[in-house]
């Protein structure tokens, strides 16, 4: 099962807590530099698969290989090989960013000399310079994280996992943590990235995994997966509400059933598919400008990686505020 080529490589993973199933024959691989995002709604599994990786809980089935090293058989060679940095920051607020990064070097069995030299270079890197001689319980939520992250990095890692990392930061520190993900798949560091911000996740992976209820429901790229959605559609604003009926009616064909039906009487636009992409737009103009419709707006889109999620999982994209609540957040809550 082992290769070069991945950094990552779990198999047939399973795991439960009482008569909880919180993860259900996971299998997924990561690749040397690439930046695999993990999503899923609350408690589907996400924190238990990562505490597994991160070997902070065993599973009760499957194999799970990180560089090479088995959590299981070989923890202490995955801990050497991996940094994880989670939701909440693992530091002594007592000790400022220096002394932090000092300890953690030292840990790793840096001599005295070369641990102060990684702690200038990390400092400088994520320009914590003016505060390094500063206790950490002093510094900002942005700055507690780039620490943290920092000192993961002391020794570089082959695989990173960042665990919601941007939670709570404010978009400048956001910023740096998308950043610094793109420095880890250019160093060639494999990524495990679980975020709640859909938009984060197509951003920064190459390749994204959803999970729900304990399962692998879908696998790809960003791209891959809008067009599980239905790919490319065109959006049309009248500018009188009162239109809505007679376009419906100048566009015949073009309007597919279902989209028909999805039209009501508060509705302020419409949409189709749009398999021949501009060519459906040109066509829908034609019509819509012989039946001497007046409009607002007409666009292309593609569904964003929000409306994939939520049709992925069952979850409403007219209920923005709708969380999955299912006896599944119990699985993560143990961990």
């Amino acid at each position: 099962m082992a290769s070069s080529d991945k950094a990552v490589i779990v198999a047939g993973i399973k795991k439960s807590f009482g008569d909880v199933a919180a993860l259900r024959d996971v299998s997924f691989e990561v690749e040397r530099g690439e930046v695999l995002g993990l999503l899923g709604p609350n408690g589907a599994g996400k924190t238990t698969t990562v505490n597994i990786l991160s070997t902070l809980i065993t599973p009760d089935s499957g194999r799970a290989l990180i560089a090479g090293h088995d959590v299981v058989s070989d923890p202490a060679g995955v801990r050497r090989s991996l940094m994880l940095t989670g939701q909440h920051v693992a530091l002594d607020e007592l000790l400022t960013g220096r002394e932090n990064l000092l300890m953690f070097g030292r840990l790793q069995g840096l001599k005295k000399r070369v641990a102060k030299e990684r702690a200038q270079e990390l400092l400088e890197q994520f320009d914590l310079v003016d505060a390094g001689d500063r206790a950490v319980g002093t510094y900002s939520g942005g700055m507690k994280r780039r620490i943290d992250i920092a000192c993961g990095l002391v020794v570089r890692p082959e695989v990173v996992f960042l665990d919601e990392p941007t939670t709570g930061l404010d978009p400048r520190s956001r910023q740096a943590i998308w950043e610094l993900v793109t420095d880890f798949k250019e160093a060639g560091i494999a990524t495990l990235l679980t975020t709640q911000y859909l938009e984060e996740a197509d951003l920064l992976s190459d390749r994204i995994i959803v999970i729900d209820k304990g399962t692998v429901i879908a696998e790809g790229t960003a791209d891959q997966l809008k067009e599980r959605t239905g790919g490319t559609y065109c959006e049309i604003v009248p500018r009188h509400l009162r239109d809505i009926p007679a376009m419906a009616q100048a566009l015949g064909s073009m309007l597919p059933d279902s989209n028909r039906a999805a039209l009501s009487e508060s509705s302020d636009r419409l949409s189709m598919p749009a398999p021949d992409g501009p060519k459906t737009l040109m066509e829908a103009l034609h019509r819509l400008s012989e039946a001497d419709i007046e409009l607002m707006d007409i666009a292309l889109r593609r569904p964003s990686l929000d409306e994939v999620f939520l049709a992925l999982t069952g979850g409403d994209s007219h209920g923005g505020d709708q969380r999955r609540t299912d006896v599944f957040e119990a699985a993560d809550a143990y961990a």
